[in-house]
């Protein structure tokens, strides 16, 4: 037997069309029942609980109670960069779904990547941010600079209390609609909640879309100007 991680037996849990729809859901980092998650699998109940069992057993999601009802997340930040990636490795590769829904654009120019901004403004923020010298690339490796540091504490970012978390501050995720890099981990999370609290955007409820009103978005084109 070859030794080693066994990414067949992940890629099988992912590769599951009822399996990846739900994981799909998921990416919106908004908790799921059940029944939500059936029926974005088009599955009835009793197999999405399979389905779900499997995905908890491999490691790939988080169950929670709350009452009576039982929610399900990704696992973790990991789980989300692993299912971007794949996306985008299905849209380079010319595997997309045929039926594209009516806010198709909406959620190429903004949504959320689990818990941080994907889409067109994803990768503005990110290539303004290296463009400025707040980000730079170390070989594989994203690190935050001074000046980063500096900035981010200006937009009122506790840089602090990110590095003491055990999650990294910065990462790069392949965005699977542009192609390129936006900004994932915990600094990631933390601009994309700032632009909520300041009310630039708004997620939707029913679908990973993030709205900015037209302030929003002129103050976000000022803080990162596009090239």
């Amino acid at each position: 037997m070859k030794e080693g991680p066994d990414i067949a037996h992940i890629a099988a849990l992912i590769g599951d069309p009822a399996r990846a729809n739900m994981l799909t859901a998921l990416m919106s980092g908004k908790a799921l029942t059940v029944s939500e998650l059936a029926e974005e699998a088009g599955v009835t109940i009793q197999t999405a609980s399979s389905h779900l069992s499997k995905l908890d057993d491999g490691g790939l999601l988080r169950p929670r109670k709350q009452g009576r009802h039982k929610y399900f997340t990704l696992a973790s930040d990991d789980v989300a960069h692993v299912l971007e990636s794949l996306m985008g490795l299905a849209a380079g590769s010319g595997y997309l779904r045929k039926r594209t829904g009516p806010r198709d654009a909406e959620l190429r120019l903004a949504r959320v990547c689990y818990n941080h901004l994907a889409g067109d403004m994803g990768t503005q923020m990110f290539d303004s941010l290296v463009e400025q010298g707040h980000l730079v690339l170390l070989g594989d490796e994203l690190e935050l600079t001074k000046t980063g540091a500096a900035f981010a504490t200006d937009f009122e970012i506790d840089i602090e209390s990110l590095r003491k978390a055990r999650a990294p501050v910065c990462r790069e995720c392949l965005d699977w609609s542009e192609r390129r890099s936006h900004l994932a981990g915990s600094l990631g999370r933390a601009f994309l909640s700032r632009f909520e609290e300041m009310h630039w955007a708004k997620r939707d409820q029913k679908s990973r879309v993030v709205t900015f009103s037209r302030n929003g978005a002129e103050e976000f084109n000022k803080l990162f100007p596009g090239t």
